[in-house]
């Protein structure tokens, strides 16, 4: 039977949640200080209307305070107004360029002291991890450490082996993500094997795409021919019945691909991880920095440390100094070193 637990560290600039499925990585939940609160699924409140889309079918409200978000229209809502009031949920958190979307809940107030408000905030990160983890309390302190930077780590890597031989290899692209199954080293009939990697690779596949946050459209490239469509399907409903409502599994096609459809709800901790190029973003440099200093200063109670980092790092690294400060005291410098990459980051004892 699988098992799941719960991790949560707080750190210098983040608060961070890990959830585990039998000792792997399986959710990765962040938040830093000024994460915009109003942009997060289940924020719920009465929300202006800004404009109305007909010819897209969707209209774009806010929030007091709070940016644009979609809100498709559906037959059965009332007309909307552009100034009108409307009660929304978030449903999709924003990502890249693209708005957070919301659901229609109800018509908004009239008459005096109709404004907009917001009348829930999303779940806390706590919350969420006691959703996600029924039983028991959250592992906190160096283990909560190791198990977010063992997140981190999967959350880089692209190609995942699979339990028995072979692996898989997930990839986005604008469009869609990409899961190509390869056989590997697999003995025995190859039928066998192709089925059984095909089987493991849905398993993994489910584990790393809740990690890494990603939805929509995802293609399974299958190994071997002939595959049963009907087990495959039952394996993916059983890997992905995690992430429903909203799953939506089709039949493998005559080219051997399984395609499905996944929710999108949280915006995509890669985001924060990684930019368009794949490096690691400042931000997020910035807070592997201070993990560093942090757990150097511990091993070194007392003793001056230096660090060393990319220029941009360092700019984003200045929001957390004083943060930082108040943890090991002010016997740190953070010098930038000009040319060096995001993920290039030095400490040692001054």
């Amino acid at each position: 039977m699988s098992e799941r637990r719960a991790y949560l560290y707080k750190g210098v600039g983040e608060t961070v949640g890990v959830v585990t499925l039998d000792g792997r990585p399986e959710r990765l939940i962040v938040q830093w200080p000024g994460d915009d609160v109003l942009d997060a699924e289940g924020v719920r409140g009465v929300a202006r209307v800004k404009s109305v889309e007909r010819a897209f079918g969707a209209a774009f409200v806010a929030l007091p305070g709070g940016a644009d978000v979609l809100l498709p229209i559906k037959p059965d809502m009332p007309k909307l107004v552009q100034g009108g009031l409307v009660e929304i949920e978030i449903r999709t958190a924003s990502r890249a360029d693209k708005a957070a979307v919301a659901r229609f809940v109800g018509e908004g107030p009239v008459g005096e002291g109709a404004e907009p408000r917001v009348l829930a905030a999303a779940p806390t990160l706590e919350e969420q991890l006691r959703h996600y983890v029924k039983a028991g309390s959250p592992t906190t302190g160096e283990r909560a450490l190791e198990a977010v930077e063992a997140a981190e780590a999967d959350i880089l890597e692209t190609v995942f082996s699979l339990p028995g031989g072979g692996d898989v290899a997930i990839e986005t692209t604008r469009a869609l993500t990409s899961v190509d199954v390869d056989l590997g080293g697999r003995e025995g009939d190859a039928k066998r094997a192709a089925r059984q990697a095909n089987m493991a690779a849905i398993a993994v596949s489910a584990r790393v795409l809740r990690l890494k946050g990603l939805g929509g459209l995802v293609v399974f490239d299958l190994v071997g021919r002939g595959h049963d469509g009907q087990a495959l399907t039952v394996a993916a409903r059983n890997a992905f019945a995690p992430d429903n409502p909203g799953v939506a599994i089709g039949a493998i096609s005559k080219f051997g691909a399984l395609e499905m459809a996944l929710p999108r709800r949280a915006r995509p901790v890669m985001e924060r991880l990684v930019d368009a190029r794949g490096g690691w973003t400042a931000p997020y440099a910035a807070r592997r920095l201070a993990r560093a200093l942090e757990r150097e200063g511990r091993a070194d109670p007392g003793g001056r440390l230096a660090a060393r980092c990319a220029p941009a790092v360092l700019e984003a690294f200045a929001e957390l100094d004083a943060g930082l400060a108040e943890r090991l005291g002010r016997r740190f410098t953070v010098s930038a070193e000009p040319g060096w990459s995001n993920d290039r980051i030095e400490v040692s004892a001054a």
